[in-house]
């Protein structure tokens, strides 16, 4: 069978939801991991375990609790609702879904990153009269870079093969919502096995290039 324009929908999605969810994991995470990578409070394990929480439970259960949240009882949705929006069953729950779930992954790369920052630098930076700001993007993000990097590939990778809680929030619309994973998915249910085998390689070879450049990457700074 030739793959027909309209399957490649689910590639382009993917990616489309995919990249929102790098650009929001990058933006929250980066912040969120320096502080906790650094700051010591009361709490702050309390705080880890609720940001790393998504990385092991199923993603039925992220998705309920979206669902509960955005949904047009949920207390999200009702506010929503009220300025005349609606995300659910929309690419936007795709992205939201993508986010929760891709979240853990950038943290933990970006806090492993930056704990490995020797302190000394910034100190020397400081003494120089470098303000905090000046200290992240020149000193700290710098060395701090390769880890981040990883946890952004990776980041990308686990929202682009997101299924449970995205089936759960956005539903399964063609040209819409429909992800590479879904598509795979309802294409076998209809016994549509080409579609579903040439997503399905799409996806892998994806995956596989994504995994060994990582590999790759922490090989070399292992080396360096």
């Amino acid at each position: 069978m030739i793959f027909q324009l309209n399957d490649w929908y689910p590639v382009i999605i993917s990616l489309r939801v995919a990249f929102i969810t790098l650009i929001i994991v990058t933006c929250l995470g980066l912040p969120l991991s320096r502080l906790l990578a650094r700051v010591e409070f009361r709490g702050k394990e309390f705080l880890d375990a609720l940001i790393t929480l998504p990385m092991v439970l199923p993603p039925s259960v992220i998705g309920y609790g979206l669902l509960m949240l955005i949904g047009k009882n949920g207390p999200l949705g009702k506010i929503l609702a009220g300025a005349g929006l609606s995300v659910v069953f929309t690419w936007w729950a795709a992205v939201l879904a993508s986010t929760v779930v891709a979240f853990p992954l950038m943290y933990q790369s970006a806090k492993a990153a930056f704990s490995s920052v020797d302190v000394n630098y910034e100190k020397t930076a400081r003494t120089l009269g470098a303000g905090e700001i000046k200290i992240f993007f020149t000193v700290t993000l710098p060395l701090a870079w390769p880890g981040i990097i990883a946890g952004m590939v990776l980041s990308f990778a686990r929202a682009m093969g997101e299924f449970g809680a995205t089936l759960m929030v956005a539903g399964n619309i063609p040209g819409q919502t429909q992800t590479i994973p879904l598509a795979i998915y309802f294409a076998v249910e209809a016994g549509d096995n080409a579609t579903a085998a040439s997503l399905v390689a799409i996806i892998t070879v994806f995956s596989f290039l994504v995994i060994y450049w990582v590999n790759r990457r922490s090989r070399k700074q292992n080396s360096s």
